[in-house]
């Protein structure tokens, strides 16, 4: 077949693609860093003369052009299948909605769950010789997502890394609607926040639990991004990666030497992630890097997959955790910050793994809006917040004051454990509130 007469016949103008667009529609804008331009800018000059359309996305790394047309709510609906703080935003302007999900599912809900997609637009990188269209950073549910779109618009950009896989990494041609070129933007970054001295106390905690050899997943954020810095800097080797998000702390400890997957049970050699976002750094570290292996989310956050690894450590960031253990890592109250991604996926295969430890990490304190101190441990979550992981779940729970393992401790035993670890400052408030929910019992292990 002669792709590039294909190529030439598909292609046109952002603005004559996005007349396929009608009042009422579904429309997908794919994941992350594959949230079109182009084509957005196209559909937020039309989103004007259109009512009830409805766009879905998800980690929004820059505002959307239609977030910006005028009364956005009397025209369209922003749904997330994870929150940035972009579309946290458009929550309280009126017109985003979050999706919630468990991550690993998330090609089945397009199979068999959400309505109808009646147009997908997204970026890719530019095609091969083959025909194929990568999908850049974000395999995720790409794939299944293409497979339910009546009509696929891709925007190439050369500044896309090509993410190597082996399987649903990309789209071929024949599957393709409409090509649009668009101005080959640089990859939008997600810089992880400085590591601070809470962070790094944190860090050196969890680091120290952590074997050669073992394979690893990191969250984003201050607390994860001081463990890679930590373990790059470590005497630890043969580590593997088998993640969700592939952040730029698996560059560095690679760059360090550390990382071989040699000792993985499954993919060995290789490091396996879902979707990637970070700075320039990750993009050209992982664009044709056949040591990084792109795959579906079903496949990376599948709790098999993850059980099969031995000495998987799982480490993720929490909003606040309860006195019996119950995690919420999305949510204040009814305010949404996130979303559930994948983080019980982790805890529940990090645990069934050989050796494997999930790790919940959190400050024991924070600043609220008027400044003052709050613990993040609590006698009860706050009324309307989302429980992320059970209290049957959770495995290790670590701030800056210590780290307990949770599993096999009844309701007092964890409220113990839990007050331990929590701020000094704190610590006899939370003993009033346990003696009032019955969960109290001391042994003298509590100062």
């Amino acid at each position: 077949m002669d792709y590039k007469k294909l190529y030439a016949s598909k292609l046109c103008t952002a603005r004559e693609a996005v007349k396929v667009v009608t009042s009422g529609d579904w429309i997908d804008y794919g994941w992350c860093t594959g949230h079109p331009v182009a084509l957005d800018q196209a559909l937020a000059a039309r989103m004007p003369e259109l009512e009830d359309v409805k766009v879905r996305g998800g980690i929004a790394l820059w505002r959307p052009a239609i977030f910006d047309i005028e009364n956005p709510a009397a025209h369209f609906s922003w749904n997330s299948w994870h929150m940035s703080g972009i579309e946290r935003k458009a929550v309280n302007e009126g017109f985003a909605y979050y999706s919630p999900i468990r991550y690993s599912e998330l090609p089945r809900y397009y199979a068999e769950n959400v309505q109808p997609i009646h147009v997908a637009m997204f970026q890719v990188a530019p095609m091969d010789e083959h025909g194929f269209f990568n999908f850049g950073p974000s395999a995720s549910h790409m794939a299944s997502m293409c497979k339910r779109a009546q009509v696929i618009i891709v925007e190439v950009n050369h500044n896309m890394p090509r993410c190597l896989g082996g399987f649903n990494e990309g789209i071929h041609i024949s599957q393709v609607t409409h090509i649009v070129e668009g101005d080959n933007p640089p990859i939008a970054e997600m810089g992880a926040s400085k590591a601070t001295e809470v962070d790094e106390a944190v860090a050196k905690l969890i680091v120290e639990e952590i074997p050669n050899g073992a394979c690893l997943q990191l969250g984003i954020g201050g607390m994860p991004n001081a463990v890679g810095s930590m373990i790059a800097e470590s005497d630890l080797r043969d580590l593997g990666v088998h993640t969700e998000m592939y952040v730029d702390a698996f560059v560095d400890i690679a760059n360090a030497g550390k990382i071989n997957g040699s000792r993985k049970n499954i993919d060995r050699g290789r490091q396996v992630y879902a979707f990637a976002a970070g700075t320039k750094k990750l993009y050209d570290y992982i664009d044709n890097n056949p040591e990084c292996m792109s795959a579906p989310v079903d496949y990376t956050n599948c709790i098999q997959s993850v059980a099969a690894l031995d000495n998987f450590i799982s480490i993720n960031n929490a909003v606040d955790i309860d006195l019996y253990g119950q995690v919420s890592s999305e949510s204040s109250g009814t305010k949404q910050i996130s979303g559930a991604g994948g983080q019980l996926d982790f805890v529940l295969g990090a645990y069934q793994s050989r050796g494997g430890k999930s790790f919940i990490c959190l400050s024991s304190t924070f600043k609220d809006k008027n400044g003052v101190l709050q613990s993040r441990i609590r006698p009860t979550l706050h009324n309307g917040s989302i429980v992320t992981d059970t209290r049957a779940n959770t495995h290790y729970v670590v701030t800056e004051y210590g780290k307990v393992n949770l599993k096999g401790m009844s309701a007092w035993q964890r409220a113990e454990a839990l007050i331990g670890i929590a701020h000094p400052q704190f610590r006899d408030e939370l003993i009033a509130e346990a003696e009032k929910m019955h969960i109290w019992r001391r042994s003298n292990r509590i100062g």
